[in-house]
């Protein structure tokens, strides 16, 4: 048994198909599946249950493919702290970021980051918090950009940014023609929020129970994007993050609320990780990069 044996079956764990996993291995289907027989047959005990429709774990399987994940974990942590023992600015980091983060911080610092830390290559990945966490928690990244608080043993956070929210009208709202707006004026306001299972849509949820507002039954957004034009064709309201906002927005009107919650954003990663050198490395340069876009704006 060897790492390549462990990382055939984590694929064919993660694909459920022999082909698939083959394919992200470049490697043949018959030569996967002959490492997986044999790895079968040397641990005694069968890890898959196959048919001719999908292929899946078997109770065992479940256990041995998590001890996987961690061996491989490891052996990848060895291998990027010898990278990085020289140099901590040196080598490759994977990141994830939520979806209403990501396409408003990403382009405005990722330029500046690159520029101040020209060897250290980043590999980014955008999906909601619950898929990040476990990404972060099995390895396949090494820190993730989340909305704080996070909860999760053996994690470490160290917060970046803070941002207010926003309250998105139509241009002819009646609270349109407010410069700003209380907690108290968002009373009876039905607002329009995110899909379960984006971090926004709680932070949003809290917005509303302290302002007396409440959720519109009528429509859950994939994106801010698609609320964005809701709002802009006069079908309700909704609350965006700062980063969120645009000048050029005519048909919508962003108004500021006064003694509103924020949210705090952090780069999380595991307490346990080798490139701990690294990720200080690109938390100062994230820091510095949203100093001066912020002094830009």
């Amino acid at each position: 048994m060897n790492l390549r044996d462990l990382q055939y079956l984590v694929a064919v764990a993660d694909h459920q198909h022999f082909g698939k996993a083959a394919e992200a291995c470049y490697v043949s289907q018959p030569t996967l599946s002959q490492q997986i027989k044999k790895l079968e047959e040397h641990l005694g005990t069968a890890l898959f249950e196959r048919d001719h429709r999908s292929v899946r774990l078997t109770p065992i399987g479940q256990e041995i493919v998590g001890r996987a994940r961690r061996v491989l974990q490891e052996a990848d942590g060895l291998v990027q702290l010898a990278k990085s023992a020289g140099d901590p600015a040196v080598g490759e980091l994977r990141i994830g970021a939520f979806p209403t983060l990501a396409p408003y911080y990403l382009p405005k610092v990722l330029p500046m980051v690159r520029k101040r830390l020209p060897d250290l290559k980043l590999y980014l990945v955008e999906d909601k918090t619950p898929n990040l966490l476990s990404q972060l928690q099995s390895g396949e990244l090494d820190a993730a950009l989340l909305a704080l608080p996070i909860r999760y043993e053996g994690l470490d956070a160290v917060p970046l940014l803070e941002e207010s929210f926003w309250l998105a009208v139509a241009k002819d709202h009646p609270l349109a023609k407010r410069k700003s707006v209380s907690v108290d004026d968002m009373h009876g306001l039905s607002l329009m929020l995110l899909e379960d299972g984006h971090c926004l849509r709680d932070q949003a949820l809290e917005v509303c129970q302290l302002a007396g507002a409440h959720e519109s039954t009528t429509f859950k957004a994939s994106s801010l994007e698609t609320l964005r034009q809701m709002v802009a064709s006069g079908l309700g309201v909704t609350l965006l993050p700062e980063m969120a906002l645009r000048q050029d927005d005519h048909g919508i009107r962003y108004l500021p609320i006064k003694d509103a919650p924020s949210r705090q954003v952090a780069l999380v990663y595991r307490a346990s990780t080798a490139r701990r050198q690294s990720l200080v490395l690109l938390i100062q340069a994230l820091r510095k990069a949203y100093e001066q876009v912020r002094q830009v704006a």
